[in-house]
């Protein structure tokens, strides 16, 4: 795995850039050396070199650096290496495995390990093992010596093919690898034995098999004095729950062999953090527009992982570039927005929402409630030039505009019919910074309308509706959100599912229509409530999903339900897809027996939840 640590060394001095740029992207490679080494690894690579040379003596052992996705773990090795390249008589090598697939990793690295011995140890191993071996073998191995110099890999196949040619040559493997390394460590006597350390990257990123064949390599083979092996992985992934969770009790007892020690890479200081956000900033033309309250947000809503920073970093570059909507807004906008649509997802599809979605103007709604509820719960009488906005607000939201004594009943009243999250993002200064930082760009108000309109960032990468891994996830397109491009399906995965589906505005919800539909299923609109009646008397679907204002109603799609459930004219599962979530609505669809989302995602979870249930027998009706 690839850290997320490097970044380009500082560049001469420039002319200021544009309000448009230039910009330019970060790479996402390791750090090459201690000079670019910005989030403090450098002090646990020169321990952890100190302690490889120190136990030279204690060889063999394998020792773990263990991290998370982006969290520095490539980088770290990179430095170790650094370091370890100034200690005499240490070696190193690099093997990353996820170049190889299955059986060939084993052969992978054990060919990875041997192409760092001399080849003159090379000639004379191949020679011993050709001494051991019948006539044919002896004079196949002499003659490929006799028949001129080869090099390094030319001998490492041939030493290969004659230890891997049978059960029996891969009994003696170990033993033959062992009298090499140990011929190759020895030195004179007043210069410490050879070391030679392997570096294997990107574990935790392969197939089950090919763990498995690294691990055997590791410790079957390469088991022998004068290697250690330094692994990156994060081993979590690596636990019985997580990639190898079939293996067998043997195989797992197997695998608990393997790391005699691991070194947990700690998460980044948020001094350094900072720092880091601060360089790839100046790396890539931002830094005018990071304040001290977007920096730390930065730092900590991406829980301080080096790659997540950059991707957002470069994720700003590509839509201040590439999206012609920012020609029109100072870059301040794009980078406000993106933060929004990455730390906050929900809220931003609201705030993204199309029309007929329900949401309305979120950000001002969230502004008003921030002043409604210091004032509701600020002790005396509510000064008489604010009494509008409370009244006006409680009026809006359904609530009596009095009963000013009972503040606390009447906020908590309001916060039901209030987007589930508020009550903690008002809490939040770094959101409520953000927020209002937004407002306060100019030609804020033309900049919400666009982004309602669907015309930046997309709030999700569109579905792909498909059969995954387990584990994985594909997310779907939000609530409103204009797409672009139409998503790939299996046309296998929904077949049989019947979906019904009720909105006024249907052409919202194109896209992942028309991905269910791709995906086998069939899918049916109806505008209103009296279509989707017609429809029912028709045919029964598997699923229901309904907005829930419509015809003029807020609540008219959780009556009409109500009204199914109570006739008994459909009883199967129902999906109220809105792009305002509320205690309320919540607490109403679970009286329904439904669910209420905002996420495309979780209606592609629940339409193959259903489809894999038995379905509902088709009821034709007369």
């Amino acid at each position: 795995m690839t850290t997320s640590a490097h970044l380009p060394p500082p560049a001469a001095p420039s002319p200021a850039p544009s309000s448009h740029g230039p910009f330019a992207l970060l790479n996402d490679e390791p750090v090459a050396g201690p000079g670019e080494d910005l989030l403090g690894a450098g002090r646990a690579a020169r321990q952890l070199a100190g302690l490889l040379v120190a136990s030279r003596a204690s060889t063999p052992f394998t020792l773990a650096v263990d991290a998370g996705w982006g969290m520095g773990k490539s980088s770290l090795m990179r430095l170790v290496d650094a370091e370890l390249a100034h200690a005499p008589e240490v070696h190193t090598v690099w093997y990353n495995a996820w170049t190889s697939q299955g059986a060939d990793a084993l052969e992978g690295l054990i060919k990875s390990v041997l192409m760092r011995f001399d080849r003159r140890v090379l000639r004379r191993a191949l020679q011993r093992l050709s001494e051991r071996r019948a006539l044919l073998r002896a004079v196949r191995a002499v003659t490929t010596i006799a028949a001129g110099p080869l090099g390094a890999a030319g001998l490492v196949d041939e030493l290969w093919r004659t230890l891997s040619v049978d059960s029996k040559a891969r009994n003696e493997m170990r033993g033959a690898i062992g009298d090499l390394v140990q011929e190759w460590s020895q030195t004179e006597e007043f210069l410490p034995r050879r070391l030679l350390v392997v570096f294997i990257d990107d574990l935790d990123r392969c197939s089950e098999e090919t763990v498995l064949a690294v691990c055997e390599a590791v410790k079957v083979y390469l088991d022998v004095p004068g290697l250690a092996f330094v692994i990156g992985c994060d081993r979590s992934a690596l636990a019985p729950n997580g990639l190898l969770r079939d293996l067998s009790p043997a195989a797992s007892a197997f695998m608990e062999k393997i790391f005699q020690t691991s070194y947990r890479i700690p998460v980044a200081d948020q001094q350094g953090v900072r720092e880091y956000i601060r360089r790839c900033a100046r790396t890539v033309g931002i830094d005018q527009l990071l304040d001290e309250r977007l920096t730390t947000m930065l730092a900590e809503r991406s829980a301080r992982n080096p790659r997540r920073i950059k991707r957002l970093v470069n994720g700003f570059v590509l839509e201040a570039t590439l999206n012609p909507m920012w020609d029109d807004f100072a870059p301040e906008a794009v980078v406000r927005t993106l933060l929004l649509q990455y730390f906050y997802p929900d809220f931003y599809r609201m705030v993204a929402g199309a029309a007929g979605s329900g949401t309305g103007d979120v950000i001002a709604e969230f502004r008003t409630y921030r002043q409604v509820r210091r004032l509701l719960r600020t002790p005396g009488p509510i000064p008489a030039a604010e009494l509008p906005t409370v009244a006006r607000f409680l009026r809006e939201h359904d609530l009596p505009e009095g009963d000013v004594d009972r503040r606390g009943e009447v906020l908590s009243r309001l916060e039901r019919q209030l987007p589930s999250g508020f009550p903690d993002m008002v809490a939040n200064q770094e959101f409520t910074s953000l927020i209002d930082g937004l407002v306060a760009l100019p030609r804020s108000e033309e900049l919400l309308l666009r982004l309602r309109a669907g015309a930046a960032v997309q709030p999700e990468p569109a579905a792909h509706l498909r059969p995954s891994p387990p584990g994985t996830q594909t997310p779907a397109p939000a609530y409103g959100a204009a797409q672009t491009t139409a998503p790939r399906a299996d046309g296998a995965l929904l077949r049989g599912v019947h979906i019904l589906w009720v909105d006024d505005h249907p052409r919202n919800n194109d896209l992942l229509a028309g991905a269910f539909r791709a995906a086998g299923a069939v899918v049916r609109i109806a505008r209103d409530s009296g279509a989707a009646d017609d429809a029912l008397a028709v045919e029964t679907p598997t699923l229901i999903i309904s907005d829930i204002e419509r015809d003029g109603n807020p609540r008219e799609g959780l009556e009409h339900i109500a009204r199914l459930r109570r006739d008994g004219r459909y009883t199967g599962p129902v999906v109220f897809y809105a792009g305002r979530v509320t205690p309320e609505r919540k607490a109403v669809a679970r009286e329904l027996g439904a669910h209420l989302t905002s996420s495309g995602t979780e209606i592609e979870r629940l339409i193959v939840r259903a489809a894999q249930a038995e379905p509902p027998p088709d009821a034709v009706r007369p």
